[in-house]
């Protein structure tokens, strides 16, 4: 007996020992990934030399085009095991001249308002168009004002983001619904256009961007957003002069699609070069912006991971790849490219970056219960980097259709209050970037693609 209580202290001995060494040896691994990302200015220079050379890079676009040339030379220029274009055919979409809104009223005065067409809007005749203008706040009232009260006018969705709602992407989704389906909404009961609020928080001058989808059984309009200073403004007006007119033009057209590319590169595993650990954000961003947060900073981090490893000398056992996807603003058609693609393949995780480039939390998860415990065990070698939201949860736009072949998918969470702030407006731009910010995601990527690689999901 004696013996026995012996020999099983013996071996709760050695493994205690084996625990904490391999716990030391991760803390020193991550260590040294931190180390190196807040050291190195790298990506920092990358997304200046992306935003100032390559800004307004809306796929389809001959600076999105310009854009993956400049992302396939960095890629080359680390001298990976593999670099390479995959193709996919995208939209283009072209904005035109700038638009123009002005509200021409007696009682409240004329003024211009701050405008933009949303994504993928059709335009006004080319004199453009002057109507009557009716303000909801939703569906609803749209629906109880009707056929009789809407034909012929322009409908002003006027639904403001929630700012009591600590979480700013609860907000956001809220309301860029109404941007994304209120022309086919307003089309239904007759309207001649529709103009948005912007789909943010803040209160600024600045119109936001995004993308709007018709439907094939109504009218096509033309669909706009306007800021959310100006939509208060024009709120008002309309309480001065109910029968006040707004007059807007733009020349927004379709252009025949091109071809385009996401970029992919990659340093093969030791030990299992077949099995992927995937990584990326989006190259493309809206045409009015430098595309700074949305999604600059997620390509240059998510660059920047394989750059760490060869750093500090991490030789992964898993074949890790990055890929710089394209078209993520208009139909997602590089991650539908990489997914069909992927079939086959074996991916054992998927990472995304697409909230931008702000102080990292951790990472929501789509994954299975057990996988989630075995990342939230990870916690405490995490947390001395700030690192503490570990929860299932969404993970993003251009990996979900990894989802149906059975991948863990990962999105980095950092914090949101300021995004949407810039998102999808001119006012994403490189000097909103905070190096260490965008250094301390970089990191948080890494360190996470290191424990799958070592101890899988």
């Amino acid at each position: 007996m004696k013996k026995l209580i012996l020999s099983s202290i013996f071996c709760l001995l050695c493994y205690t020992c084996i625990t904490v060494t391999a716990q030391n040896a991760d803390s020193l691994a991550i260590k040294r990934i931190f180390s190196d990302a807040l050291t190195d200015t790298n990506s920092y220079h990358n997304l200046r030399n992306l935003t100032g050379q390559y800004s307004e890079r809306l796929a389809g676009s001959a600076q999105s085009l310009k854009a993956v040339k400049w992302a396939e030379l960095v890629l080359k220029n680390m001298r990976l095991d593999t670099v390479w274009l995959q193709e996919c055919r995208v939209r283009h979409w072209d904005r035109g001249e700038k638009e123009t809104g002005k509200v021409i009223s007696v009682k409240a005065g004329n003024h211009n308002l701050s405008i933009c067409a949303l994504g993928g809007s059709v335009p006004t005749a080319a004199k453009g168009l002057s109507a009557k203008v009716v303000e909801v706040k939703d569906y609803d009232d749209l629906k109880k004002l009707g056929r009789e009260k809407v034909n012929g006018k322009i409908v002003f969705i006027n639904h403001p983001a929630d700012p009591a709602l600590y979480n700013t992407f609860a907000a956001y989704g809220g309301v860029a619904g109404y941007r994304v389906r209120g022309a086919v909404q307003a089309a239904y009961y007759g309207a001649v256009a529709m103009i948005d609020r912007s789909s943010t928080t803040s209160h600024d001058n600045f119109p936001h961007t995004g993308i709007q989808h018709y439907a094939d059984t109504v009218n096509k309009i033309p669909a706009l957003s306007v800021s959310t200073n100006d939509a208060d403004n024009l709120s008002r007006w309309l309480k001065t002069d109910p029968d006040l007119n707004l007059f807007l033009k733009t020349s927004c057209r379709e252009l025949p699609e091109v071809t385009s590319h996401n970029i992919i590169g990659e340093i093969r595993g030791t030990e299992h070069p077949e099995e992927i650990i995937a990584f990326g954000g989006h190259l493309d961003c809206w045409d009015i912006c430098q595309g700074a947060h949305d999604d600059g900073a997620g390509a240059v981090q998510t660059i920047d991971i394989l750059r760490i490893f060869k750093s500090v000398n991490l030789k992964p056992k898993h074949t890790i790849r990055v890929i710089v996807y394209m078209d993520e603003e208009m139909e997602q058609r590089g991650a539908k490219a990489y997914a069909e693609a992927a079939k086959g393949r074996k991916h054992i995780a998927a990472i995304e970056a697409d909230r931008g480039g702000f102080t990292p939390w951790g990472f929501s998860i789509d994954a299975s219960d057990e996988q989630i415990k075995k990342v939230q065990s990870w916690k405490n070698l995490l947390l001395p980097y700030g690192l503490f939201y570990f929860e299932k949860g969404g993970s993003g736009v251009d990996i979900r259709d990894l989802k149906s072949q059975g991948v863990p998918l990962f999105g980095l969470v950092p914090d949101s209050q300021r995004y949407f702030d810039y998102h999808h407006s001119v006012n994403d731009s490189f000097d909103k970037i905070n190096i260490r910010e965008l250094q301390l995601g970089t990191a948080t990527m890494a360190a996470l693609v290191y424990l799958i690689d070592t101890y899988g999901l």
